[in-house]
């Protein structure tokens, strides 16, 4: 099983490509982790048999290259493998699989010492062959598809319909590829107890623009969406906060205060400080726009089991008067790294995961809400750097904070609507 970010299913179909039974995928190489240094390059890939080269970018496109000859450091000399090829699996966002045979093995690679992986004696394929330093969130390899095509067939496929036109990337990997039957990982063996879309950069960028773009309904004239969070000390209510400004913000920020304290760092929830017509800010008498229109209730998944009788009763009640008024409800469930060893390694997995389904039902159970209001995410933590799973999984939650926001006003429409029917009547009548 691997660390990186190829899947079970690119495996598979690269796999299949080169055609010799089932393999498994060691990761050698990730420029994220090891930095982007064709000496690095070298000191990790040289001599480990077959490799696979991937590369990806911020339109979400998935391309490379596949050798059967182990790199080398030499001084930049063609080297025959007739069964190399280069390939696409996404193209932005989307899958295409495509296939490109070389054409003229005697020039499939390049081993040089000086620089990364070559493709093709004209640079069908070239990464990169000096240090690169990250800019912003893509490194820019100085790398080329100039001449895609000259000795892998293309298939008529230009290289900007690879590439986008650049070779800015997000990440590039590259895998020792050894025969083998590889485990399955939690992601691909199971059928999700969740479905959604398949997680990748557009998905995360479809999610960033749908809730940015997101406004009250316009009939009732509210100016923002208000959202109660509530839940037991150090549950993570301040962390969410902070995880959502910092995908909106493209750095880890700590803008609210966050951390474990005997006494919650957001106190509202606090049995000790209790809200009472006396507090700051206390309305009697709310209009449209102060009211909450959705609340979310706060519970750390790892100390479900062992929850006082005292928080699981004082939230009831909050349920009960949110109730009354036809308030919807959410739980937030944090921590779900902490439950399970693969959602830790990578987020994506967690809706694959028995462990966190247990957790989602047993959430359900404590406060009598549907599985389907049980919202699991992993808040930024000890993170120095902003992880798209992370983010898609708190979108993902803010997003159905929203849409029950947006139920909700149109319930209050609908009851100012029938408001309005029962006065006609009653006019009527008179």
């Amino acid at each position: 099983m691997t660390e990186g970010k190829l899947s079970e299913k690119d495996m598979d179909q690269l796999e299949k490509w080169i055609g010799t039974g089932p393999k498994i995928f060691t990761l050698r190489y990730a420029i994220t982790r090891d930095g982007c240094d064709p000496t690095v390059f070298h000191k990790k890939c040289d001599n480990q048999g077959p490799t696979v080269t991937v590369l990806y970018n911020q339109q979400g496109s998935v391309y490379g290259g596949y050798t059967s000859v182990s790199w080398q450091s030499m001084s930049g000399i063609y080297v025959r493998d007739d069964k190399a090829f280069l390939y696409q699996l996404r193209y932005n966002g989307s899958d295409r699989q495509n296939i490109f045979h070389v054409k003229i093995p005697d020039r499939a690679v390049i081993h040089s010492s000086s620089c990364a992986p070559i493709f093709g004696s004209s640079y069908d394929l070239q990464t990169f062959n000096v240090k690169i330093n990250k800019s912003g969130t893509v490194f820019p390899l100085n790398g080329t598809m100039g001449s895609f095509g000259t000795v892998y067939n293309n298939n008529g496929v230009r290289p900007d319909r690879v590439n986008n036109g650049s070779m800015d990337v997000t990440e590039l990997e590259v895998y020792s590829v050894a025969d083998g039957q590889r485990r399955k990982t939690l992601q691909e063996e199971k059928t999700p107890w969740r479905k959604t879309k398949d997680w990748n950069e557009k998905y995360l960028d479809e999610l960033k623009e749908e809730i940015v773009t997101f406004k009250p309904v316009q009939d009732l004239q509210i100016s923002e969406a208000r959202i109660l969070m509530l839940g037991p000390v150090g549950a993570g209510k301040s962390s969410f906060y902070n995880t959502i400004d910092s995908i909106y913000r493209g750095r880890i920020t700590q803008r609210a205060c966050s951390g474990s304290a005997e006494q919650s760092l957001s106190t509202a929830f606090n049995p000790t400080s209790p809200i009472s017509p006396a507090s700051p800010g206390f309305k009697s008498d709310p209009s449209t726009n102060d009211i909450v229109h959705c609340a979310v209730f706060v519970l750390d998944s790892t100390t479900l089991e062992v929850l006082s009788s005292k928080v699981v009763e004082k939230m009831k009640g909050l349920r009960g008067l949110m109730n009354q008024k036809r308030i919807p409800q959410i739980i937030l469930l944090t921590k779900i790294d902490k439950l399970c060893k693969e959602v830790e390694k990578n987020v994506s997995c967690v809706y694959h995961s028995p462990t966190v389904k247990q957790a989602v039902e047993k959430a359900s159970q404590i406060l009598g809400l549907p599985r389907a209001h049980v919202l699991p995410v992993k808040n930024y933590e000890d993170e120095a750097e902003l992880d798209d799973n992370i983010d898609i999984l708190a979108l993902l939650a803010l997003r159905k904070m929203l849409h029950f926001t947006e139920d909700f006003m149109h319930n209050l429409i609908d009851k100012r609507n029938d408001v309005q029917v029962e006065m006609k009547k009653l006019k009527l009548e008179n």
